[in-house]
């Protein structure tokens, strides 16, 4: 583990190659970063890993670098054992940037729980996406502002997100504790401290019978979802599809995306509903 600045550096590099019909993970870390062992709960075509970060948080000066790679024909499933948590800055940013790439032929689901940003963090969580002809990604980021049941809300600081496939869709924002309008007004946040996006990205245009028949059932579920309301999907580029929530806190919003994956997976690679073993712990 390499220190930075003010910091500590820790780095992870997985990669998911397809070997006689198996999706095979190997992985390579410096710093405290670490990939649990693959487990293959729908067979072998499918390898399932977690990601743990075991000081469990992130601090100023910290960086966290995630590089996540799904080689020709795999199929690969990365999710993490609980929230990571960005804590208060004395004044140099606490980073996580995570490159993911899908080869031709290849799957990626990137189904990390959500990030915490605590009151004084000064937070950049950044996400890059490169998908090339033939494959595809499932993914979802998920924001938690604060602990409001847990009476320390996000009072001060700030958190930048990035969400990018270059060329294709970028979304860039900051959320700060001192932009009431924002965080509190009937066109932002709307006192709301949970946001998150979940997205389909697709290395060239998706069909257009797949691509309606995914959003139709994305719909379906949010009409009868108690956040329905709150809920869009939409598809801001031809090879993209992007739902994004609000809520008032973390589960109902991550129960949703789980019900739209199921739907997703079902409509855009016809697999069944298979969660990560540790989802039920």
């Amino acid at each position: 583990m390499a220190p930075t600045a003010r910091g500590w550096r820790a780095d992870l590099q997985l990669d998911y190659s397809l070997e006689a019909g198996r999706s095979v993970a190997r992985h390579r870390h410096s710093g405290p970063l670490r990939v649990l062992q693959s487990l293959y709960p729908e067979g072998d075509a499918v390898c399932h890993n977690v990601l743990v970060h075991p000081p469990g948080g992130i601090v100023g000066g910290d960086v966290l670098a995630l590089r996540v790679q799904a080689g020709e024909g795999a199929h690969g499933l990365v999710t993490t054992p609980g929230a990571s948590r960005f804590y208060r800055s004395d004044g140099d940013p606490g980073i996580q940037q995570t490159e993911l790439r899908v080869a031709a032929g290849a799957r990626l689901e990137w189904l990390p729980l959500e990030a915490i940003y605590y009151s004084g963090c000064l937070a950049e969580n950044r996400l890059r996406i490169e998908v090339a002809p033939g494959g595809a990604l499932l993914g979802w980021d998920i924001a938690a502002l604060g602990l409001p049941r847990a009476d320390a809300p996000f009072l001060r600081g700030s958190a930048l997100q990035h969400l990018e496939v270059p060329g294709v869709w970028l979304e860039r924002g900051r959320l700060d504790a001192a932009d009431t309008r924002l965080l509190d007004g009937p066109l932002g946040l709307a006192g709301r401290r949970c946001l998150a996006s979940m997205f389909y990205v697709a290395g060239e245009p998706i069909g257009r019978a797949a691509g309606e028949a995914a959003l139709e059932a994305a719909r379906a579920v949010l009409a009868a979802h108690p956040l329905g309301a709150s809920a869009g999907v939409t598809s801001p580029a031809p090879q993209v599809l992007v739902l994004r929530v609000l809520a008032p806190v973390v589960e109902p919003a991550l129960g949703l995306l789980r019900e739209v994956r199921t739907a997703w997976r079902e409509a855009l690679w016809q697999l069944p509903d298979v969660p990560p073993r540790i989802w039920a712990t």
